[in-house]
């Protein structure tokens, strides 16, 4: 199936789901979840230090990575118009998406500026590199991009709760557990998006599924020393292969969109499924392993 038919036959199903989004979701604003009185200690005049902050680098790191993530939203609009087209309900939905992730950045930073959690300086630079480069993940078709989105909705997600469970300031955990509750409404319509696509066109879908689950990555293309980031977030087991492989690969893949027991694919997507199913074995296999090497090190290290 073209992307022109499987978006034509998917319509009353986004129509029903920006419906439900809309009954579901409920109205905030930023300005709520902002520790203003907290104004007057924000240092101008001398450099930013890490005691400023209060936080652990792994999570300044993870701050850094989410917020850098929102900040190039524009980009992301650029690519979800290009999937989806900018007419009727795509348009609908892909408009309010981005009104709703607009605000995560404005919240995130916000609370960042005012508690001194991160360089202001070194954020801004990072914003200015990233968004100057306008790169971010890039399905090429429309079944890839339904699954794609579903996926990074929830890693998002993740991420910003995980990150949030290990700032200890009431308000720093408030504006993180605020925006991942957006985007636990962002993936579900996703989710059940790539459901009904399954059911128009199982074989296609699979094809695509395996694409983006093979090369799945969080989003950080152009985010100034991502390598280093990734690797603080994944020691503090904000997002690492466990999580990865527990909250994602085997909750969404193989339970809800039922991949292993799909059946009447066509040749290719016999292949693409079991190629699937062996790579979340594989995942669930490195994630226990990683996880019995770091309980085997000593806790006074």
């Amino acid at each position: 199936m073209d992307d022109v038919t499987l978006l034509r036959e998917l319509t009353p199903t986004a129509e029903k789901l920006y419906e439900r989004h809309l009954a579901q979701t409920k109205e905030w604003f930023p300005h709520e979840y902002v520790p203003w009185d907290r104004g007057p200690s924000v240092v101008v005049d001398r450099p930013w230090r890490p005691e400023d902050s209060g936080l652990p680098q792994a999570v300044r790191s993870a701050l850094f990575v989410n917020l850098l993530t929102e900040d190039n939203l524009p980009y992301y609009l650029r690519d979800v118009q290009r999937l989806f087209g900018d007419n009727d309900v795509w348009g609908q939905w892909t408009r309010r998406w981005t009104a709703e992730e607009a605000r995560h950045s404005v919240v995130i930073r916000d609370y960042l500026t005012l508690s001194n959690a991160i360089d202001p300086i070194e954020l801004e630079r990072g914003r200015m590199q990233q968004m100057s480069t306008a790169q971010v993940p890039d399905p090429p078709t429309t079944a890839q991009g339904l699954v794609y989105l579903a996926l990074q909705e929830l890693a998002t997600r993740i991420s910003h709760h995980n990150t949030g469970k290990l700032i200890t300031d009431p308000a720093g955990q408030e504006v993180m557990k605020r925006v991942a509750f957006d985007e636990n409404f962002h993936y579900l319509f996703y989710r059940d998006l790539a459901s009904a696509a399954f059911e128009l066109d199982a074989s296609a879908l699979t094809v695509a599924l395996e694409a983006e689950v093979l090369g799945f990555a969080m989003p950080g293309t152009g985010i100034p020393d991502f390598a280093s980031h990734s690797r603080a977030i994944s020691k503090a087991g904000i997002y690492d292969f466990r999580v990865h492989h527990e909250q994602i690969l085997v909750p969404v893949v193989l339970r809800h969109w039922g991949i292993a027991g799909l059946r009447g694919l066509s040749p290719e997507g016999q292949r693409a499924q079991a190629s699937i199913v062996a790579y979340v074995d594989k995942v669930g296999r490195v994630a226990s392993r990683l996880s019995e090497r770091a309980l085997e090190v000593p806790t006074d290290v």
